[in-house]
């Protein structure tokens, strides 16, 4: 039955048509079903989507990252205000290295430069400009004058500067140094005699009104001055600091108004900074022109009785003839904006109006193309009663401001020096002083225009 079966088999399946059929099917590709061409399809497309997709996430987050990385390394300012913020790093890496270079630490909130710190508390400041154009020896013959002056016994002083300079710090330094020598030396020959070569009186004698000494602003606050009895044998004298137009204004208020923004306008736009971070500790304020007016007194001995609002400005005297000795045809009395003198609250409105009157003049300006000038503004804000209407602006009859080359030797005299005259102004035309012979350690007492020679 085995074999039959196997030749049954060979009877129904011969070897040629075996042969045909398997080259039938070589030749002839075979035939995939519908479904599974589809199905194959679609994990195709489902695994290159799923790729696709992970490989944007991976790039998303890959930007995410360092955009987050950016945004937490820049400083958090505008995208208008980058140049500010550049401006700034800059300004303070220059901080940092001056103050390193000169060991002087901070005058107020990790601001400014603390040349020297006083003995006390003062209720009056003298905030001084610096111009671009002062040399050191226009400010070494300032700081000389004042320090001599009996405002440096009840005051302190501020200066602002255009930046800050290595030599400048070195002139005020120098100069602080000095004035300490001087002030020790006969502070001791005035409390064994009662009078002494260089006058220490007024340094002297404000400690006997005292009963307990206030501790300055400026700088670190110690607990030294807590209670602490006033000594009065030890001369009183204030501080002194300095600060750049940059930390006080960094983004430059005026900058889109005018280009470029010389210090005599921007000076304006740091002194509300300035005088709202101190406003409660001053009662009168000066401020004072480095280049153009010189100190020989204190101009605000009188303002300490008057009322907060209270506010002097200075005439610019006018020449008496005209081309021909004649008299010239009379014309409105200029004031000089480089010296203002007044009560706390006063000099504050006259500095915010000043610095609202200077943008409608460089607003206007664009339409006139006419220059914006500190004396014309300035003058403009002074006529126009509605902008100083908070202000009490003190009539003096003898508020002109002389200037120095008109005060001779031979009118004055040696001994009349210039102890009638608190502020001076220097020559129209920039009159250059050559050389400072006023020296920190005369035996005269007072300043004569004699100790002031010019080119």
């Amino acid at each position: 039955m085995k074999f039959t079966r196997m030749g049954f088999l060979l009877i129904f399946f011969p070897e040629e048509h075996h042969h045909h059929q398997q080259h039938q099917q070589q030749s002839i590709p075979p035939k995939k079903s519908p479904n599974f061409t589809n199905t194959f399809q679609s994990s195709s497309n489902l695994l290159l989507g799923k790729a696709q997709s992970t490989i944007s996430i991976c790039l998303l987050l890959l930007f995410l990252t360092v955009l987050l990385f950016t945004l937490t390394t820049l400083p958090n300012t505008a995208p208008s205000a980058a140049g500010a913020a550049s401006r700034r790093r800059l300004l303070l890496h220059h901080h940092q290295t001056v103050q390193t270079s000169s060991n002087l630490s901070h005058a107020l909130q990790k601001m400014g430069a603390l040349y020297r710190r006083g003995n006390k508390a003062m209720n009056d400041v003298v905030v001084a400009h610096v111009p671009e154009a002062v040399t050191s020896h226009v400010l070494k013959l300032f700081l000389r004058l004042f320090f001599r002056s009996s405002l440096a016994a009840r005051s302190d002083l501020v200066l602002v500067f255009p930046a800050r300079r290595l030599d400048f710090d070195d002139v005020v330094l120098h100069e602080s140094d000095l004035f300490l020598k001087l002030l020790d030396r006969y502070a001791e020959e005035f409390n064994n005699t009662g009078a002494a070569a260089f006058d220490v009186g007024n340094f002297m004698k404000l400690n006997r009104k005292e009963k307990e000494i206030q501790e300055p602003i400026w700088g670190r606050r110690s607990f030294n001055y807590s209670g602490e009895p006033v000594d009065s044998n030890r001369p009183s004298y204030g501080s002194v600091v300095g600060f750049d137009v940059d930390e006080l204004d960094p983004e430059n208020s005026l900058s889109g108004f005018l280009d470029p923004v010389p210090m005599s306008l921007r000076r304006w736009a740091v002194y509300p900074m300035l005088l709202g971070r101190v406003k409660r500790n001053f009662k009168h304020i000066l401020l004072i022109d480095v280049k153009e007016i010189l100190l020989t007194g204190d101009p605000l001995g009188r303002f300490r009785s008057l009322s907060p609002e209270s506010v002097l400005l200075k005439h610019i005297s006018q020449p008496v003839s005209g081309k021909h000795g004649r008299r010239g045809p009379a014309r409105p009395r200029q004031v000089h904006a480089g010296i203002v003198i007044g009560g706390a609250k006063g000099v504050r409105r006259l500095a915010n109006e000043m610095l609202t009157v200077i943008v409608r003049a460089a607003m206007g300006q664009r339409k006139k193309k006419n220059p914006v000038t500190e004396a014309a503004v300035f003058n403009q804000l002074v006529g126009n009663g509605y902008f100083l209407k908070n202000v009490e602006l003190v009539p003096a009859s003898e508020s002109a401001l002389p200037e120095l080359s008109q005060l001779g030797v031979g009118q004055l005299g040696v001994k009349s020096g210039l102890g009638n005259y608190s502020v001076v102004r220097r020559a129209e035309g920039g009159v250059q002083l050559c050389q400072c012979q006023l020296s920190p350690w005369m035996a005269h007492s007072q300043i004569t225009a004699a100790d002031l020679t010019f080119s």
